[in-house]
C-alpha cells in the first residue's frame, strides 16, 4: 500500500514554475529522497504535500486524504522538521515539545510519556530541562526530529534535516532517520547531499528546475552510466574534451571543475590507449582519476552541471515568496 500518491502536481509563482507537473508514489515504510540543488523544487513540493502551501493543479493523496481537500487529516497524520529551525530557543526542550503536543490535543498522561520516549530516541533526554539556546546545531536538529515525532505521524517529512552541520554530526542524524525506518514510518527527504541521498534512501527522485528527471533506487540510477568515470586533467581542458569527442575516446565528455570528465566502458584497459593519444596530441595530462559511477555522476549526465552549483542555501519557497511579495 501506498503512504503518498502524487499527480501532476504544480506549483506557479506568477509567470516562473516552481514545481512542474510532478507524478510519483511513495510505498509505506520507504525511505524517499528528492535529491537537487536549492531552487530546484524540493522544498515547494514538501510544502504543497505538507499543506503549506496550495499547489496550482494537480493532486496528491497522503495517508489516504487529498492535500486540497481534508489538509487537517493530513497534517494530523504528518511530521514535518523544517529546513529552517522553528524551536523557539527561549524555552526548555521539554517546553518545545510540550507546546506541540498540546498543540495536536495529546491528553498530558500520554503528552508525558511521548516527550521522554521521543527524547529518549534522539538521545537527549538528560537534556529536557536545558534552555534550546544552549543547544549546538545537531543538538537543536534532533529535538526538531523529536518533536516532529511527537505525535506518533504515519509519515515524516525531513527537509534538509542536515544542512548546516558538519559530518560527524550529520552522520548521527542519518543514525536516527533509520531508527526512524526501522519503526515502520515513512520518511521523505529532502536534500542535495548526494553522499546522504545515496546512504538512506530507498528510492531517490532527481528534481531539477521543477521536474522530476530520474526516479529510481541509488544503485538503480548509477547503473545508468554503465562501465566506469575517467576524468583528465591538464593545463588546457578544453584540448581534451575536443580529443575525446573527435576520436570517440569515451562518452558524454563535460568539463567538470577543473578536470574533463567521460564514460568508458572498460578503464584499465582503455586509459593507455587514451594516454598516448593525448601524448600524439601534445597534451600533458597532470592527472587521470578512474572511478564507479556516483550520483554525482549520474546527476551532471542529466543535467549538465554540479549539484553544489546552485546550493545557495536558501530554500526556492522563501526565494519565491520574497520576490513575489508575499
Amino acid at each position: 500500500m501506498n503512504a503518498i500518491e502524487v499527480l501532476a502536481l504544480t506549483k506557479k509563482f506568477g509567470d516562473f514554475t516552481a514545481v512542474d507537473g510532478i507524478s510519483f508514489s511513495v510505498a509505506e515504510g520507504e525511505i524517499f529522497g528528492f535529491l537537487g540543488p536549492n531552487g530546484a523544487g524540493k522544498s515547494t513540493s514538501a510544502y504543497m504535500l505538507t499543506t503549506i502551501l496550495k499547489p496550482t493543479s494537480g493532486t496528491a493523496k497522503i495517508n489516504g486524504f487529498d492535500i486540497s481537500h481534508d489538509p487537517e487529516k493530513v497534517r494530523k497524520s504528518i511530521g514535518i522538521v523544517f529546513q529552517d529551525q522553528t524551536l523557539d530557543s527561549r524555552l526548555s526542550a521539554y517546553d518545545n515539545l510540550d507546546i506541540h503536543g498540546r498543540l495536536y490535543d495529546m491528553p498530558a498522561p500520554d503528552r508525558k510519556k511521548k516527550i521522554r520516549e521521543v527524547l529518549g530516541l534522539v538521545e537527549l533526554l538528560e537534556w529536557e530541562k536545558k534552555l534550546v539556546k544552549t543547544f549546538s546545531g545537531g543538538m537543536r536538529r534532533r529535538l526538531e526530529i523529536a518533536r516532529g515525532l511527537l505525535h506518533t505521524p504515519k509519515i515524516i517529512f525531513l527537509d534538509e534535516p542536515t544542512l548546516g552541520l558538519d559530518a560527524h554530526t550529520r552522520r548521527h542524524i542519518w543514525t536516527y532517520i533509520q531508527k526512524l525506518k526501522q519503526q515502520g514510518i515513512t520518511i521523505v527527504l529532502s536534500t542535495h547531499y548526494l553522499e546522504e541521498a545515496d546512504a538512506l534512501c530507498d528510492r531517490i527522485a532527481i528534481i531539477d528546475h521543477g521536474k522530476i528527471i530520474a526516479l529510481d533506487t541509488p544503485s538503480n540510477l548509477k547503473k545508468m552510466l554503465g562501465g566506469q568515470v575517467l576524468s583528465l586533467k591538464s593545463a588546457d581542458n578544453r584540448k581534451i574534451l575536443e580529443l575525446v569527442n573527435k576520436k570517440k575516446l569515451g562518452a558524454n565528455a563535460r568539463v567538470i571543475a577543473d578536470a574533463v570528465s567521460f564514460e568508458v566502458k572498460n578503464g584499465s584497459e582503455a586509459i593507455p590507449g587514451i594516454a598516448s593519444a593525448m601524448e600524439k596530441a601534445g597534451i600533458k595530462l597532470e592527472s587521470i582519476e578512474l572511478h564507479v559511477p556516483s550520483l554525482e555522476d549520474v546527476f551532471i549526465q542529466l543535467t549538465g552541471k554540479q549539484i553544489r552549483e546552485e546550493g545557495n542555501g536558501q530554500s526556492d519557497f522563501k526565494r519565491r515568496l520574497v520576490m513575489h511579495g508575499h
